[in-house]
């Protein structure tokens, strides 16, 4: 049995897309929200199983993994994230860049050598690396247009993934990733006649303009704290909200603090997009903190912990 593991966000799909699409395969799919990365636990694995994993943090899943490969299954692991320790097994085979400019679905394109890159360039968008996504567009020869309209499917596709469960979610992502595996490019994803496009775009465009209306609890010249109800839009946007702010004031770190039904915060952070570094450090400093260098979250922050959070963002940007 072949499974595909991957994070439910833009740069997990259009890798896994991009994957399929040139080695197609019969495959058990495991997937959930964006913040739910520790997938590989999920798994109960028989000796001469397969699995391919795309954009979790192995760091994350390292214990898990590690069962995994001591079963006799073979792994395929591709991400830009946390590794911490790796670990050298014949059976596993890695794709692994943590570099700021790096997503997992470049490194796909990497690996596939180029054979799909307008769904790469979709991911780029979506995890808010335009300069790359832009440079890579440019030089596939696409119009304006075209770049506008793979960077908003990018950003919908990333929207989509954020929520605290499946239910604060327009598509489910495995579900979704059943539609776009059909699409070998993404413009003809975007022109086909279903609706699922126009969904994702217009959710998208109803709860950012609700997150931009939200006065910052916290802001200085170099930092922002934005903190936000606990409602499914909330939920849905905490992540692009902190993409778009990052856009809009390029000089300064974002932290946006979501409250959730457990009486705690969801906290997403964005470093700034001058100086891309430190958002994984500082979310590390906090149980359930993790992610990468230019962006990174705490799944759950006590109430009592949002000073030191605040004093720990400030020591780091300010």
């Amino acid at each position: 049995m072949h499974y595909d593991v991957f994070n439910g966000d833009a740069d997990g799909l259009c890798a896994l897309v991009q994957l399929r699409l040139a080695q197609p395969m019969q495959s058990t799919l495991v997937t959930g929200v964006k913040r739910q990365i520790q997938l590989l636990s999920s798994l109960s694995v028989e000796a001469n199983d397969s699995v391919t994993v795309l954009d979790i943090s192995l760091k994350k899943n390292r214990w898990a993994l590690d069962e995994i490969l001591a079963k006799g299954a073979s792994v395929f692991y591709v991400d830009h994230h946390e590794v911490g320790d790796m670990p050298i097994h014949p059976n596993l085979k890695t794709l692994i860049d943590t570099s700021p400019t790096m997503c997992t679905s470049l490194l796909v394109d990497d690996y596939l050598q180029g054979q799909y890159r307008a769904w790469a360039i979709t991911a780029a968008f979506g995890d808010n690396l335009n300069d790359i996504a832009e440079q890579k567009a440019q030089a596939l020869g696409l119009s304006m247009l075209q770049t506008e309209l793979l960077k908003t499917l990018g950003i919908c596709l990333n929207y989509n993934a954020y929520g605290s469960q499946i239910s604060d979610l327009h598509v489910a992502p495995d579900a979704l990733y059943e539609h776009l595996k059909y699409y070998p490019s993404p413009f003809d994803f975007i022109t086909d006649q279903t609706a699922m496009f126009e969904q994702l775009r217009s959710g998208y465009t109803e709860d950012m303009q609700l997150g931009l209306s939200i006065t910052p609890d916290y802001k200085t010249d170099k930092v922002a704290l934005i903190r936000l109800p606990d409602a499914p839009w909330a939920r849905r946007i905490n992540g692009v909200l902190g993409n778009e702010l990052a856009n809009q004031y390029p000089h300064r770190a974002h932290a946006i603090v979501t409250l959730n039904s457990l009486g705690s915060y969801q906290v997403s952070v964005r470093a700034p997009l001058e100086n891309k570094t430190g958002a994984d450090e500082l979310c590390a400093l906090f149980k359930t903190g993790g992610g990468r260098k230019s962006a990174a979250g705490i799944n759950d922050l006590a109430i009592d912990q949002l000073g030191p959070f605040v004093k720990a963002f400030e020591a780091q940007y300010g």
